[in-house]
């Protein structure tokens, strides 16, 4: 199906890999590879939005020089070094750029790669201009979605990419998609997605017309279609975690229908995880065994065992919710296998917050669903201490499932110490999720004021602003 967006167009320079930079990252996988370029940036305060994809990119070649801020992050990675001596392209003789000054050289304002900012490859300035606005599109939305999670910031698609024929798309449209992706799962891994969702409306629409636009080459249309998709998935995340139900089953389906289109199995795999999800929040526990069923289906030949891993514990969390302990305890197991195999090159790149606190984290899930409180607080403690700090929406999330296991657990003091560390986090977090979590918990530690911590923890939360 994909084929028919492809037209003709004069083929595209083949990237040449980068064998230098595999053999830098030796025997660790590109997950935990990405992983340890995100801690040398907050080393020396640098914040990148690194992930397997980007190492990927990387290897083969089709990031030719980095941008300003990666390059400061891999300098202090391996000391002496230049980027020529990783295997890149020296910046000053990249097509369409400049050498910098010093001054210049803040990466602040430059956080895709450069070949996003102009395709080197395109031969024509219309199609250069044309590709500008799209970019612009997807960047800014990326840029004030950030702003947006800390104020408010209004955001409306570039006019001239909504106006404006469409030019077939190119590689360059497909990476600024991916990259759209990517920065919309940073920022939620930050600070959760109430300030987010409205905003992603707007790179998810020019995503679609850079579907109806059509594609020069097969590969970049797969690309496109692969990108829109997980976009969609994104999106639907991002309605799904603010409690907007129907608008988050809406964006999986889409992206469903967009993965059997195209036949990609990570892509079907990936929206009936979600759905999967959603189905246990929204109360449908039979539903959400069934999609967790569906995504082990798509997902088995393709060699994850972590995506087999997460796709059980999905399953474990619609089996508690049918109050069926015996088939929980049995997806639990297999969860629990799976990532005992490690990880892969074949890991999706969205899966990049999976690591082993949220594997402890959707276990407790399970224990609290099934009323086992002490194990579920158990479970949920492990999570909160294994969390990386980066993932500031998560620790939050576990933090308040701690608490709320404690409380329900008889032990209001504990628990009043557990919620006062997620009010701590809620000046970074925007998160609907969390916030219902935290007023459930106030209110079973209501009966609860004269034990120790309670009353200033239920202080605290009630001058809290009311979220709409």
């Amino acid at each position: 199906m994909a084929s028919s967006m492809v037209t003709s167009a004069q083929p595209e320079r083949p990237p040449r890999p980068n064998p230098v930079f595999r053999r830098l990252r030796g025997k660790r996988s590109p997950a935990e590879f990405a992983a340890a370029v995100r801690r040398a940036a907050r080393e020396i305060g640098e914040r990148v939005s690194c992930d397997a994809r980007y190492i990927g990119r990387v290897e083969a070649g089709e990031i030719r020089c980095p941008n300003y801020a990666y390059e400061r992050v891999f300098l202090h990675m391996f000391p002496g070094r230049t980027l020529t001596d990783l295997g890149f392209t020296p910046r000053s003789s990249v097509r369409g750029r400049r050498v910098r000054t010093a001054s210049e050289t803040r990466g602040t304002g430059e956080p895709y790669e450069t070949r996003y900012t102009q395709n080197q490859y395109d031969r024509h300035d219309n199609d250069n201009e044309e590709s500008d606005v799209l970019r612009r599109a997807f960047m800014t939305s990326g840029a004030t979605a950030a702003a947006a999670s800390l104020g408010p910031l209004g955001l409306a698609l570039d006019a001239a990419a909504a106006q404006r024929p469409v030019r077939r798309a190119g590689a360059g449209d497909a990476g600024a998609l991916e990259d759209a992706v990517l920065r919309i799962r940073l920022l939620d891994d930050r600070h959760g997605a109430d300030g987010l969702y409205r905003r992603a409306a707007a790179p998810l629409r020019t995503a679609y017309a850079l579907l109806d636009a059509g594609a020069t080459r097969q590969a970049t249309a797969d690309r496109l279609y692969s990108g829109a998709g997980e976009l969609a998935i994104s999106v639907g995340w991002l309605a799904h975690d603010s409690g907007r139900f129907d608008d988050a089953r809406s964006h999986y389906a889409e992206a469903l229908a967009t993965s059997r289109m195209t036949g990609d199995a990570g892509l079907e795999a990936h929206a009936f995880c979600n759905m999967a999800f959603l189905a246990r929040d929204a109360g449908r526990p039979r539903e959400a065994v069934r999609a967790a069923q569906a995504a082990q289906r798509a997902a088995r030949p393709l060699g994850s065992a972590r995506l087999m891993s997460l796709l059980a514990l999905r399953e474990a969390g619609g089996w508690a919710g049918l109050a069926d302990r015996v088939g929980c305890e049995q997806a639990l197991a297999r969860a629990q296998a799976f990532y005992g195999r490690g990880s892969s090159d074949a890991d999706p790149e969205w899966m990049s917050f999976y690591g082993e606190a949220e594997l402890e984290g959707l276990e407790a899930q399970c224990w609290s669903t099934l009323g086992d409180w002490p194990r579920a607080a158990r479970h949920a403690r492990r999570a909160a201490g294994l969390q990386d700090p980066h993932f500031t929406r998560n620790l939050a999330l576990y933090s308040a499932e701690l608490a709320d296991d404690l409380a329900r657990g008889g032990h209001p003091d504990e628990a009043a110490g557990a919620g006062m560390r997620v009010l701590d986090l809620l000046g970074e977090v925007q998160s609907s999720r969390i916030h219902t979590m935290l007023a459930g918990t106030a209110r079973v530690l209501l009966p609860h004021r004269r034990a120790s911590g309670v009353s200033p923890f239920l202080d605290r939360h009630a001058s809290l602003p009311r979220t709409a």
